[in-house]
């Protein structure tokens, strides 16, 4: 049966949404105190529900990206094709991702978050060195696929088996059995996509119970410590200008370029936020663009997406493609910079929107990956930026959530977008 016709109280999205808010209710109800270690074991259970949850979906990536891009270009027909799509996709992203940054800039700018908060000078927090825009072009290349893959290094995992792709393409009939093995591979990496799906609503609950209990363990007020739901309050009320400006920053994201995008190029609004509302959704509640991946290529497909467009351009969007992320990484940065009580003049400020620009590309696969970006950029601006980490740290999940939420919604709509550019959105290749 069609997911769309069930009734709403059986639908997958309705049973997302009750482990959301019961994961909200549970965290706050549980709050984890990390001094005195109570709650530790309920907490240590959230955490195994959302982390055995995004393992299994860690298991899925790499063997379905593999299997589609290299499906995808090999049965492109041609090196035109692969390039054209791929200039196209590329373009697009920097049209896209420049807007968001510009977007970032304007909100920061007007509502200047960082005016209320209160850098942590003695925080010390051991992320690794951002590295230098050589660096991360040089990273681009694939060294050892298995490491890579083994990381979650998405970008050279892509770039790997789009030569391989190309590589079957040109060596012709011999190459074909290659290409059926990955299509099968890829139809069953579908199939367990889907038994791993039913597991979302817990491992939805999991992650928000976490986050939750991890805010309500106790806050330094005036020399006391509250925690419970009015820590979660106290938290939220502090950084609310903050947290208040990214999300408004994202819904103008939405607004003014996404929605746009969609109705110059013909694409019916509703209809692709139904198809796009479960990946989403997951990776809201678990701020994991990862765990939302698969669901977001099948969709997509199912959308109409031409499989060799989906498994190219969704992929390469994960590390080309971080609107949310991207608009963050500016608008943080900048707030670091007013909590310092650092004015930066415009020049100063394009200047760092133009290094995001470069360092944020292809670090998708690094843990806490926007916060190694944020302490890098700040370090070339001669900005406190470890202490404005720290500073971000408290509400760095709630506003994660946000970011991720958007960069998995404009990527799906980057492959409808290339698809249409293509001419081929509908062709009838549109099954999984």
């Amino acid at each position: 049966m069609i997911e769309s016709r069930k009734p709403w109280y059986r639908s997958s999205t309705c049973y997302i949404f009750a482990g959301l808010a019961l994961g909200i209710a549970a965290g706050g109800f549980f709050p984890f105190h990390e001094s005195t270690g109570e709650n530790r074991q309920i907490y240590n259970c959230f955490n195994f529900l959302s982390g055995s949850f995004i393992a299994l979906i860690k298991s899925i990536v790499i063997p379905l990206i593999v299997a589609t891009v290299i499906v995808g270009v090999g049965q492109a027909g041609d090196m035109k094709t692969v390039g054209r799509m791929g200039g196209k996709a590329l373009l697009y992203f920097e049209i896209v991702t420049t807007i968001a940054l510009f977007i970032g800039l304007f909100i920061v700018n007007w509502l200047r978050p960082g005016d209320g908060l209160v850098l942590k000078g003695d925080a010390h927090l051991g992320l690794a060195k951002p590295g230098t825009a050589w660096d991360v072009a040089l990273h681009t290349f694939p060294s050892n696929f298995f490491k890579h893959a083994a990381e979650g290094d998405i970008l050279p995992v892509v770039v790997f088996a789009t030569l391989i792709g190309i590589a079957a393409m040109k060596t012709g009939e011999r190459g074909k059995p290659v290409l059926q093995f990955f299509d099968s591979l890829a139809q069953v990496m579908f199939r367990y996509t889907n038994i791993v799906m039913l597991l979302t609503p817990l491992g939805v609950f999991g992650a928000m119970a976490a986050n939750v209990s991890k805010m309500a363990g106790g806050v330094e007020v005036g020399g006391s410590t509250i925690d419970g739901w009015p820590a979660v309050g106290y938290l939220l009320k502090q950084y609310s200008v903050l947290v208040g400006s990214l999300y408004l920053a994202l819904a103008l994201l939405f607004l003014f370029v996404f929605i746009p995008v969609m109705l110059i190029c013909g694409i019916r609004v509703w209809r692709f936020l139904r198809a796009v509302r479960d990946p989403a959704l997951t990776a809201f509640s678990t701020a994991s663009s990862e765990a939302a991946l698969p669901t977001l290529l099948e969709e997509m497909i199912r959308f109409g997406v031409p499989k060799r467009v989906a498994s190219f351009v969704i992929p390469t969007g994960y590390s080309f493609n971080l609107d949310g992320s991207t608009l963050y990484l500016v608008m943080a940065s900048i707030a670091i910079a007013q909590a310092a009580k650092i004015e930066m003049s415009i020049s100063q400020q394009l200047a760092m929107m133009l290094t995001l620009m470069l360092t944020s590309k292809g670090v998708a696969g690094v843990p806490r990956a926007t916060l190694v970006i944020i302490m890098g950029t700040c370090a070339s601006f001669n900005l406190p930026g470890e202490a404005g980490v720290a500073m971000l740290l408290a509400v760095d999940s709630v506003m994660d959530m946000g970011r991720t939420c958007v960069n998995v919604v404009g990527n799906g709509l980057a492959s409808v977008v290339v698809s249409k550019w293509e001419g081929n959105f509908g062709t009838g290749d549109g099954e999984t």
